[in-house]
């Protein structure tokens, strides 16, 4: 299997510090607080003013990671691929014939409207294939079956906006973490072939779906221009609207609705940026 993500980023970034402090050898919190940066033609201070909802002052800074008026660019792209021919099967499971494969790209655009927030657009673009030439199964005679001329194939496309909040941890721009918030909405459609009592089943599904997810996030300079950003859902609420045909004869419509509370393993994206 091999699995590509790559993502762009783009913006005039230019930031020049008058005054600088390093990680390691922090200055006074006076001295700090004082602390102004070069942005473009502005002055301004390094650490954005938040509102304290809290009884207490924890001491807890949100220093400037991304100014205002920057323009993000992003494509993340992916590509697996499967095949028996890589793998050894149990000798169970005999003539096994099966090759599946999966594609997706994600562009990306964004605008920073205030320093450290972004809002933009996300387009999504996913496609798989799958085809199961033979199977056969014979476990101690009690279950014995056998597949053949198997087929699925699916499509989607989606398309969304998006809030990205960054919070800066330290002077030195280096490390931020971010919480995005992003309401999608997709229209896709699939085609499942296979035989059944030796006649041909053709059924094909058409869905719309809409979806608002909560991604939390890590991002990371690595080097002066160079990013790695990872972010994962862990919440998030989904409708889903499905028609159905099989054999050119509607077999109905369903529709359903869910919502995710839980760390989802399968909604994890990493990203490389380039800022220039």
């Amino acid at each position: 299997m091999i699995l590509l993500a790559a993502s762009l980023c783009a913006g005039a970034q230019a930031i020049d510090s008058l005054e600088v402090y390093s990680e390691f050898s922090p200055a006074p919190v006076g001295s700090i607080l004082d602390q102004k940066v070069i942005v473009g033609k502005d002055t301004v201070s390094i650490i954005l003013p938040q509102r304290n909802f809290g009884r207490y002052d924890r001491g807890l800074f949100n220093f400037l990671f991304i100014p205002k008026g920057q323009w993000a660019f992003g494509l993340t792209a992916s590509y697996g691929e499967f095949s028996t021919d890589d793998v050894q099967i149990l000798s169970l499971i005999k003539d096994f014939d099966f090759k599946g494969k999966m594609f997706s790209i994600k562009p990306t655009v964004g605008y920073f409207i205030a320093n450290n927030q972004s809002v933009g657009l996300k387009f999504n673009y996913t496609r798989g294939e799958a085809d199961l030439g033979s199977l056969s199964v014979d476990i101690d005679d009690d279950l014995n079956f056998s597949l053949r001329d198997v087929s699925y194939f699916s499509n989607s496309y989606s398309i969304g906006v998006y809030y990205r909040n960054y919070v800066g941890l330290s002077t030195e721009k280096r490390f931020a973490v971010f919480n995005e918030v992003d309401l999608s909405f997709g229209s896709g459609s699939s085609r499942f072939k296979r035989y059944y009592d030796d006649e041909l089943r053709d059924t094909r599904t058409t869905i719309t779906s809409a979806s608002l997810n909560f991604s939390p996030g890590v991002c990371v300079f690595i080097m002066d221009n160079v990013s790695f950003n990872v972010s994962f859902g862990v919440f998030g609420l989904s409708l889903r609207h499905e028609k159905q045909w099989t054999n050119d004869q509607s077999e109905g419509s369903r529709f359903s609705s869910g919502a995710n509370f839980k760390f989802n393993l399968f909604n994890i994206n990493f990203g490389l940026g380039v800022h220039i």
